[in-house]
This record gives C-alpha cells, structure tokens and sequence, in this order.
C-alpha cells in the first residue's frame, strides 16, 4: 500500500513584532519533492488553513517554486480537519512561525500523538521540533522524553539575532520535558533518529530528514 505523509505548516506571520514570518519554504518543499519521488502521497495542512505565510523562499530553487505554485500549498487543509489515521508519517516543517502557534494547538499535538501511537513516524525540523514542546502520548508522557532529538540551536538563534524576541528557546524548551537535545555544528545538517521519532536543526537538514523518513517508512511502518 502506498504510505501517506502529511506536512504540518504554521500559520502565524509575526515574528516578536520585529519583521514578518511564517513557515520556511525549503523546509517543507525539499521533503515534499523526496516524499513524492518515493512514490508517496503528500498532504499539507495548516494550522488555520488556506495559504499559509511564508518565510525564505527562494524562487530560484525549482523545488521551492513548484511547492509554492502547487494546489496543496496554496490551498492547505485546516490541522483540525485532518484524519491522523490516514497518515504513515508527519513531518513539522519550521519557520518561526511555528514557535508561536505549534506548541498549544490542539491538533498539532493530536496529530502527532495519534500517527505515533499507530506506528507511524513523527518528524519534525529547525523549528517544527516545537510541535513536540507539549505532545504527549495517551499515558500523559511527553513524546520526547528520554529521547534524542535535533532543533534549531540556541547559538543559531542568537546568530539569527532573534533570541531575544521568540518566545522561548527551542533547545531549552525540549530539554526541560526530558529530550537529549544534540546540537550540530551552527548551520550544517544534523539529523537525529530515535526509533520513529526523527529530526533535523536547521534548513541545511530538511532534505536528509526527509531521506531518513523515507528509510523509516520502508524499514518500520507497519510492523
């Protein structure tokens, strides 16, 4: 059977006040390219629907042009719309965004925790990791708890010059429900998988998620 894979994008275009965002385009565009050259069907949903802001998009990159021009992009379902049970795998792309209204949505955690106790894969990249700030499983448990992940790094942030206008730092955030936040080098991909749980730090591991998701799938979904 052909494996499904929603990506979850922010809806929120303010950044602090400071400048305008929204979710980072090669962050959802590159994985929506390799998961659609796996041979998988792709969703993209949104917090509130619609065409969600977007941050960093080049239109020079044709991965990102076609994103950007395709029907499911400019037309995202709304996350509180979405049959979880569908889905294989979940990826949370980032954008700034994300760190304002991932974290206390509803069905960003729903979703979540719903693809992960089917057996399915939950990943999340840069900023996505703060959909899994507050997601927790049936028990209560915090999905990251005593796991590895990757997210956007302090030092990224304070080099980004926005450390002091989000309203939390990611790294912090994750290590305080217990994850083991494992930082690369500022900008370069790292990609941290444990067990169906993947992610990745920054733009730079977007696409080597997306391949270690499509690993996962062929390797674990369904069993």
């Amino acid at each position: 059977m052909t494996k499904r894979v929603l990506i979850a994008l922010t809806s929120h275009d303010d950044l602090g006040g400071v400048e305008r965002t929204g979710y980072y385009v090669p962050e959802a565009a590159h994985p929506w390219e390799i998961f659609r050259k796996a041979g998988f069907d792709v969703d993209v949903a949104s917090v509130k629907g619609g065409e969600p802001p977007q941050d960093g998009y080049d239109p020079g990159d044709p991965a990102q042009a076609a994103f950007v021009a395709s029907p499911e992009q400019r037309d995202t379902a709304r996350l509180a719309d979405v049959d979880a049970s569908r889905y294989d795998a979940v990826l949370y792309a980032g954008g700034h965004g994300t760190m304002w209204d991932f974290p206390d949505d509803p069905d960003v955690r729903r979703i979540g925790r719903e693809v992960y106790e089917r057996g399915g894969v939950v990943a999340a990249v840069c900023h996505g990791p703060s959909a899994l700030v507050n997601l927790t499983l049936s028990d209560g448990s915090y999905l990251v708890a005593g796991k590895r992940v990757a997210a956007f790094t302090n030092a990224e942030e304070e080099l980004r010059g926005v450390a002091g206008v989000v309203p939390f730092l990611l790294a912090d955030a994750l290590t305080a429900r217990g994850a083991r936040h494992e930082p690369g080098g500022d900008w370069q991909a790292q990609v941290v998988v444990d067990g169906r749980l993947a992610t990745g730090q920054n733009p730079a591991s977007a696409a080597p998620l997306a391949e270690r998701v499509v690993e996962l799938l062929a390797g674990t979904v369904g069993e």
